[in-house]
């Protein structure tokens, strides 16, 4: 299990008679970017909620580099490395964006409180290189101009990169993003191609549910397809592009013929 950033075995997750996720099983490999995609309501942002473990699986076992995942608690999954965003973009209201994007490292804070009380010279310096990194990811996500405005001024599409850019800030092992480009204008869509690529090349495995098909084929080194829950095809852009099964999905079968 420990080869694979993540691995998902034989993964069912239902909701009273139906099921959202059906026997799904599939690996993430450590360093790759992987793209989840299937039509609307194929359960892939349910799938996230599982590997979270904000809903427990009704079936199967979820490993991150080989730890099982099924008792966690999503505190406990977060501190290990894997960290997500989500569909709706989350800000926090009352703060700047470069505050909102310091929340992400309150994890690998290591000034005890008396000395951030007494505003000692370890906890200056400790928030000195905070600040320079998350103005580091402000800069990479294009989102410095609005270093100091409030966070729930930025446009949705500004929220979605200022969530990506606060994830940054934990230090993932496994970055998991649910629909980045939501909201993203076209030069904003290839801001984010370059910064998911910078991502990968960090050493930070990435994996992405997203609807803008140029966007996951340019990016992707694999994409895996979901549609009524189940999985129907993983393999490469080039490969998913002339799928059979995957056309159908999105197409439908009349359409597809």
């Amino acid at each position: 299990m420990s080869a694979a950033a993540l691995n998902v075995v034989n993964v069912t997750k239902r909701f009273g008679g139906l099921a959202a996720i059906a026997d799904v099983t599939l690996e993430v490999p450590d360093g790759s970017l992987t793209a989840l995609i299937g039509p609307n309501g194929a359960g892939k942002t349910t799938l996230f909620n599982l590997i979270t473990n904000l809903f427990p699986p009704t079936a199967g076992d979820i490993y991150f580099y080989g730890t099982p995942l099924n008792r966690l608690s999503p505190g406990h999954i977060a501190a290990l490395g894997l960290i997500r965003t989500f569909q709706t973009a989350r800000v926090f209201p009352g703060m700047t964006v470069l505050e909102n994007v310091l929340v992400g490292a309150h994890r690998h804070t290591r000034r005890h409180t008396v000395e951030q009380m007494l505003w000692l010279a370890s906890a200056r310096g400790e928030e000195k290189k905070l600040t320079a990194k998350a103005d580091a990811f402000l800069d990479m996500t294009g989102l410095s101009r609005f270093r100091d405005d409030a966070a729930t001024d930025l446009p949705m599409g500004a929220q979605k990169l200022l969530e990506v850019a606060r994830a940054l800030m934990a230090r993932p092992r496994l970055l998991l993003l649910d629909e980045p480009a939501a909201g993203l204008n076209d030069s904003e869509t290839g801001e984010l191609a370059s910064l998911l690529r910078a991502v990968r090349t960090s050493g930070v495995t990435v994996m992405v549910v997203e609807h803008n098909m140029s966007l996951v084929m340019g990016v992707a080194d694999q994409v895996t397809v979901l549609d009524a829950g189940y999985l129907v095809a993983s393999g490469s852009p080039q490969e998913i592009r002339r799928n059979a099964r995957v056309i159908e999905a999105y197409v439908g079968p009349e359409a597809a013929v």
